[in-house]
Order: structure tokens, then sequence, then C-alpha cells
């Protein structure tokens, strides 16, 4: 499993609202075809042959479809901007559509996705907020990622704990160490859902 962020504008086209409604993502590039058996040496190729990016550019571009066509696989997750919003999906399969594939459209180069939730870009995590501020068109978190729940993950539950100086305001150390105790003792529950919601909070606190 692995997360991205991708930015909404291809083609310098704002299609944030498309992508929420039509449970898709596009990156452009038009011109070059069905990549999905497409190496880096074709998709330089099919890149030059395009004219859609100038020899400065092309690295950077080919890096960017390799990511999106070949990197980004189903179950992978995304994160998208939206003004002071957040979302968060899980990726589907790369697809081509011809139908796009133009210089005045260039919507060609698709997943789909299904949008998981939504939230305030304040209330997301450090490494999410890092993630989503890197520059680049789209790129991958480096790091290591929880087993299950990405979506409890990407919430900053440290928010008031860092507020504090490392505890949460108002709780003294016996109900903490409560707290904790009840954690891991819903590690073992029968219900899986509640078990990974656990090692989540416990993960998060450890931090």
């Amino acid at each position: 499993m692995k997360l991205f962020q991708m930015k909404t504008t291809p083609l310098g086209v704002e299609r944030t609202r498309e992508f929420l409604e039509d449970n898709y993502l596009c990156i452009g590039y038009p011109g070059t075809g069905d990549l999905q058996q497409a190496d880096r040496e074709e998709l330089r190729v099919k890149l030059l042959q395009a004219g859609t990016c100038g020899e400065q550019n092309l690295e950077e571009a080919i890096e960017h479809l390799w990511l999106f066509v070949h990197e980004m696989q189903d179950g992978d997750y995304i994160l998208i901007p939206d003004g002071d919003w957040v979302h968060l999906g899980d990726l589907g399969d790369y697809f081509y559509n011809d139908t796009y594939d133009n210089e005045e459209d260039g919507r060609c180069h698709r997943r789909g996705v299904t949008w998981l939730k939504s939230m305030p870009r304040r209330s997301v995590n450090s490494i999410a907020a890092e993630l989503l501020a890197e520059e680049a068109l789209i790129s991958r978190y480096q790091g290591t990622l929880p087993s299950a729940r990405l979506e409890l993950w990407i919430g900053d539950t440290e928010a008031d704990i860092r507020k504090s100086g490392g505890k949460p305001a108002g709780v003294d150390e016996d109900t903490l160490d409560l707290a904790v105790a009840v954690l891991k003792e819903a590690l073992h529950s029968g219900d899986a859902e509640r078990r990974e919601r656990a090692a989540i909070a416990i993960l998060q606190y450890a931090r």
C-alpha cells in the first residue's frame, strides 16, 4: 500500500469538482497514446513525438507519467488539495480513454478513485501536510504507512497534545495510563475494526 499526492490542474485546468463528482483522476500529457505497457524509454519517445513538453521538462514529465501509470496500483491511496480542504481516495486501475486524447482536453490518462474522506487541511497530520506541500504534480510518500485504516491515520489526533507540551490538556497521568490500558485490551477484541482503531491510536500516541 502506497500514498501519493496529486495536483488537480492537468493542462492548467482546475478539475477538483469533476474528480470528486465523477470518481476519477487524470494527469494530462495528451498525444502519447495508451501507456499501460510503456517503459521509461517508451515514455520518453512518446512525449518527444507528442511535442507537449520541452526538453528541459522531459525528465519531469517521464517521472510524472511513470508514477501515475506504473507506480500507482489498485488499492493505493491518493491525497488531493482543495483550498482549505483535503480529500483522501482509494485508487483504481490505470486506463486510457482516446476520446479525450487531444491538446484541448487532455483527460486521456485516468485512474478511478473511491473517495473515502474529506477533512479540513488544518486537521491533517504533519506527514500528510508535508506531502501535500510538495510542488510536484504528483509524488509518493516514502515513509512507513499503517497496515489498515489509512483514513484514521491521516487525521491529526495529536494536535492538542502538541499544543499542551506533550500530553492532552486536562488529562492526568493516571487517566492516560488507563486509556492506554483500554486500547491494549482492545487489541485482542474479536472485532477487526476495533482492533485496527486501537492499533492506530497506540501508534499515534507512541510517536
